[in-house]
């Protein structure tokens, strides 16, 4: 049976505990296809993301391939020049990208914040790292900065999604050169931790785990600041396009501004919880998060924007009712998803003895839970078994960037995922493109899924078994 109360009393990992983290902390065995399987992933993804801008770009979002074998050749080469037509690294482009990272740095090193200790990592002793939580106040100016330049004509917002392809190019490039630097700078720092002595695998998986300059935690600078801010103002961008184009804009274009919105302001309100998830203290930082925070989620997430800046309104336009549908149907996933997150992250504090909790906009209803139900396992750890929790084991989670990128906080399936699906279903069927976001969640789901319960079951043994009996769905209750 599942404990009650006593949730805020301190937890203690025991020597037993401290053993199965060290075996957990060391390299085992190869996933997602050791070393030839991350070699196609590295390679594969970028030319994946670069045909399905091509094709919403210069083909109306209709999947183009060659005619005939004897096209193979001509049709590459197509491809090939709108690369290097609108898709180049130009200067302006690095101006932009460039400008923003530098930016976001520097926001994150002197805005005010919220400091929050993340959760005792196993690999520094069980120590505590401290985070500067300020994504909030940095997401605040960042946006009136926007607003600013954008209205005194020095950079208008419209010329974001008019230099896609550009954009996309440089975050390539940026995504790489980050992974295969920060692995050079761990060994040469020897910070390195939990490697396999495969090059190529060690830079996919990452060397480091909690790289900082000064005050900043990169790894969750990085999963903050970089993808959503890129996200919301691609459809700010959009929103504006159409603005200009058209003298209004759509209900469809509207809900994807508020839909990207909703998520970057998850990240910054709700950023004193992301140092306590399994991402921060055991993830490392890698070409798996690295290249898809720089690159992966802002440019791909977002191909219904990219379409609807693209063609004419009549092609994706819905009934009132249908509008209301997926308005409703954004809201409730999003409630769900907030608040199931919130009550396990403030749970995890309540486990560090802390029992004020940072209030900002919106705290939802049932957001913190009184008096939870738990698992004391043997390990130290609790399980929550109250709440959202109380009825399946992932309530929320399919917002996964890729294979593991994000915190736990933004990542916990149902909720999630209904969400990225409304981000494809708000173009109808006009083009399968926009659907990409939740196709691809639910592949990385059932690799996420297997490779999280497998850690659960080796860390906390016969406990696990207990809370399966317990919470025995993994994600829909009753269902499966």
């Amino acid at each position: 049976m599942a404990e009650k109360s006593s949730a805020a009393k301190k937890i203690t990992i025991s020597e037993a505990g401290k053993e199965v983290d060290r075996r957990l902390d060391q390299h085992g065995d190869y996933e997602f296809g050791g070393p030839f399987g991350v070699t196609c992933i590295m390679l594969g993804f970028p030319v994946l993301m670069y045909y399905l801008w091509i094709c919403l770009w210069f083909y109306d979002g209709q999947l183009v391939y060659p005619t005939s074998q004897a096209d193979v050749n001509p049709f590459l080469a197509r491809m090939w020049a709108h690369i290097c037509e609108d898709a180049n690294p130009n200067l302006y482009a690095w101006k932009v990208y460039g400008g923003n990272i530098i930016f976001q740095l520097f926001l994150a090193w002197v805005m005010p914040g919220y400091i929050q200790e993340g959760l005792p990592v196993p690999s520094l002793n069980y120590k505590t790292l401290v985070y500067n939580c300020n994504a909030l106040y940095s997401m605040y100016a960042t946006m009136a900065t926007a607003a600013a330049l954008h209205y005194t004509g020095l950079f208008r917002l419209t010329e974001i999604l008019d230099n896609f392809g550009h954009l996309m190019s440089v975050a390539m490039i940026c995504g790489f050169a980050t992974s295969f630097g920060m692995y050079f700078w761990a060994v040469a720092t020897g910070n390195q931790i939990r490697m396999s002595g495969n090059f190529i695998y060690d830079v996919f998986m990452g060397a480091i785990l909690n790289p900082r300059i000064g005050p900043i935690d990169l790894k969750m600078w990085a999963e903050v600041r970089i993808p959503w801010v890129i996200v919301f103002f691609l459809s700010v961008s959009g929103g504006c396009k159409q603005y200009e184009t058209l003298g209004y804009v759509t209900p469809n274009m509207a809900f994807m501004i508020l839909a990207t919105w909703l998520y970057l302001n998850a990240c910054g309100k709700g950023e004193e919880c992301i140092p306590q998830t399994w991402d921060m203290y055991h993830e490392k930082w890698g070409f798996m998060v690295i290249f898809w925070n720089f690159a992966g989620v802002p440019f791909s997430y977002i191909y219904s924007i990219v379409y609807m800046a693209r063609q004419d309104p009549s092609k994706y336009q819905f009934s009132t009712p249908t509008y209301v549908l997926l308005y409703t149907t954004l809201l409730t996933a999003y409630y769900i998803w907030d608040t199931s997150m919130s009550q396990k992250s403030r749970f995890k504090m309540q486990t560090q003895g802390l029992t004020n909790f940072r209030n900002t906009f919106p705290q939802l209803p049932w957001s913190i839970i009184k008096n939870p139900t738990y698992i004391q396992t043997a390990h130290g750890n609790r399980l929550l078994t109250s709440g959202w929790w109380a009825y399946s084991r992932k309530p929320v989670r399919i917002l996964l960037p890729l294979f593991a990128a994000h915190f736990d906080f933004l990542q916990n399936y149902v909720a999630d995922w209904v969400m990225s699906f409304c981000w494809g279903a708000i173009i109808g069927t006009a083009t399968p493109i926009p659907y990409f976001y939740s196709v691809f969640f639910i592949t990385v789901l059932v690799h996420r899924v297997g490779r999280d319960f497998e850690r659960c079951s080796v860390k906390y043994g016969k406990d696990w078994e207990r809370y399966c009996e317990v919470v025995p769905s993994k994600f829909i209750p009753g269902i499966f």
